[in-house]
């Protein structure tokens, strides 16, 4: 009787013991997780951040496009209407004025380029924007969902 007793007066102190640390383990998970969480955070608004300066610089480089595409347009306007002889031409001739209009065009055509290359990097920036955001749907989800099944 008295091995039994001390033996279950023992066993019951052992289960007192791991109870605590159990606990204590339970808590530094916890601490861990929203660490983990906190940082993640960080991490995706940091993205967002990189995200929105990106988009702001192709925003800024997609209007002095515009500028130099709209100063081109005037001066390609110009050019023609000197090659048909309709304004003055001063002391150009046909063969430099052609030259002239070929260089025009040539620069219109690589800033038309360089727009859609801008315009795609934008797309892209706006995709990338759009799974951060159902990524992060998706993790608000899950977190719910091992909130619903853990209290089951």
């Amino acid at each position: 009787r008295r091995q039994a007793t001390e033996y279950s007066t023992s066993s019951s102190d052992e289960e007192f013991e791991s109870k605590p640390s159990l606990t204590h383990k339970a808590k530094r998970a916890i601490r861990k997780r929203r660490k983990l969480e906190k940082e993640m955070k960080q991490l995706i608004k940091q993205e967002e951040l990189k995200r929105l300066h990106k988009a702001q610089a192709v925003q800024r480089q997609l209007e002095e496009l515009e500028e130099r595409q709209r100063a081109l347009e005037i001066f390609g306007v110009k050019l023609e209407r000197e090659l048909r002889g309709e304004a003055d031409s001063g002391t150009k001739d046909e063969n430099q004025m052609l030259h002239e209009w070929f260089e025009l065009v040539m620069e219109k055509n690589k800033l038309m380029r360089y727009e859609s290359e801008l315009l795609i990097i934008a797309q892209e920036l706006e995709l990338e924007d759009h799974q951060s955001r159902l990524e992060q749907k998706l993790r608000e989800k899950m977190a719910i969902d091992g909130k619903s099944k853990g209290n089951m």
